[in-house]
């Protein structure tokens, strides 16, 4: 649809009416009936060009198609634009501006020609986008010129498509949470039957499994310590979580500590999926939906934090409170959360389920916002304390990328700081 704005001169039309009121004020106060009627001349021409401007604007259709659709960040997508004149009279020459954002590059011109009835025209252009985010392309803005360039008519074609530039992904190596009880659900379990016992699903003990778990006639077989495992599901569990709340977090643009959180949860979420995890996204995104307890794969995932934004600490409330009725049944848990207050860490540390593995990078809001690479006291302390609880915990500053703090996280038989 097209919507008609007002025709309005230029610059050029502009200073031939007034050149032309000029001459005839001058002719009639001078007595020289020539110069009026050259003044009256030139100052009808822009009225007459503005007057026969084109009254009714044309009826385009237009579609887009973006190749490709969902971006990393840095890449190129190239937009096809196709143009259909879908009204009974031929279109004139517009002058073509397509309206979009400016993280997306300048905005593109192009000479739209002479459209007779059904014809179709396509026109291309590229974008490059680095920040994060569902980005729009359009509407289209149109301009005719009459021949002489005295006045112009802007059109706004209101047709939009967009573009999707994902969380930038960083390689993490081969770490991933260290195995343990419910937290490493999914292992093959060996079946044994012992004793006339019916068949029982055991694995070898791990550091941090319930010990209530131990299965004794299997142990004293094996001659080494082996836990039930009641169930055998086909894929290993992990909960990601990200805390989205808006006063925890600072800096701005891909720099701030809330892109790096984003970033870091989409890069575990690939390297868990990739290691056949199967997993749960609480963040804002999926509370407000309520979807987090929803298995998901590591594009959707990847798909959702692209358009994950800032909220309010009430809904990070209500975030940890949903993601508890996920942990309670085991799996992994990874994750990034702000050195806000007391209170939310307390909740976070409560999350953990006895035997299972639970990961967090606590990012020193101030420190990244600063560039300081020193951890301040509070992030210390939050730390401890979630490491008091048998989380794993790495503090996180400036320059920390998510690759170290994921090493730090998973490296085998060490704790960062406070944990256990």
């Amino acid at each position: 649809m097209s919507e008609d704005r007002p025709r309005t001169l230029t610059g050029r039309g502009r200073a031939l009416l007034t050149c032309g009121i000029t001459l005839v004020l001058g002719g009639v106060l001078l007595g020289f009936p020539d110069i009026t009627r050259i003044g009256v001349l030139l100052a009808a021409l822009p009225l007459i060009a503005r007057l026969l401007a084109r009254r009714r604007p044309p009826r385009l259709g237009i579609e887009r198609t973006v190749s490709p659709s969902r971006l990393q960040p840095d890449e190129r997508a190239e937009v096809t634009v196709d143009f259909a004149n879908l009204g009974e009279k031929s279109t004139p020459l517009y002058l073509a501006e397509e309206r979009i954002a400016y993280v997306l590059g300048d905005r593109p011109r192009f000479l739209l020609p002479r459209l007779e009835s059904g014809a179709r025209r396509r026109l291309t252009y590229r974008v490059r986008c680095h920040a994060r985010g569902r980005h729009e392309l359009g509407p289209i803005a149109l301009q005719q010129q009459d021949p002489f360039g005295l006045t112009h008519v802007d059109l706004i074609v209101q047709s939009v498509g967009e573009v999707v530039v994902l969380p930038r992904i960083e390689e993490l190596g081969g770490g991933r949470p260290p195995g343990s009880g419910l937290g490493n659900e999914g292992e093959t379990p060996q079946m044994v039957a012992l004793h006339g016992e019916e068949d029982v699903s055991i694995r070898a003990y791990h550091d941090g499994d319930d010990l209530r778990k131990v299965h004794w006639p299997a142990t004293a077989h094996r001659g080494e310590m082996m836990v039930r495992q009641e169930d055998r599901p086909a894929r290993r569990s992990a909960v990601l979580l990200l805390d989205s709340r808006r006063e925890g977090h600072s800096g701005s643009g891909s720099h701030s500590s809330f892109e790096w959180a984003v970033s870091a949860i989409a890069s575990i979420a690939v390297q868990l999926d990739q290691n056949g995890y199967t997993l749960h996204l609480a963040a804002r995104e999926t509370l407000l939906d309520g979807t987090v307890d929803q298995p998901r794969s590591a594009a959707e995932v990847v798909d959702i934090l692209a358009v994950a934004d800032l909220g309010t600490d009430r809904e990070h409330d209500q975030l940890v409170q949903a993601a508890h009725g996920v942990t309670e049944r085991g799996g992994s848990l990874v994750a990034a959360v702000s050195n806000l207050d007391d209170r939310s860490v307390s909740d976070l540390a409560g999350l953990r389920q006895p035997g299972t593995s639970s990961l967090a990078m606590v990012l020193d809001a101030s420190a990244i916002g600063e560039g300081r690479r020193t951890t301040g006291p509070v992030a210390v302390a939050h730390c401890e304390l979630l490491g008091s609880a048998g989380w794993r915990v790495v503090p996180v500053t400036s320059g920390i990328t998510a690759r170290h703090a994921w090493e730090s996280l998973t490296r085998s038989g060490t704790f960062a700081v406070g944990a256990r």
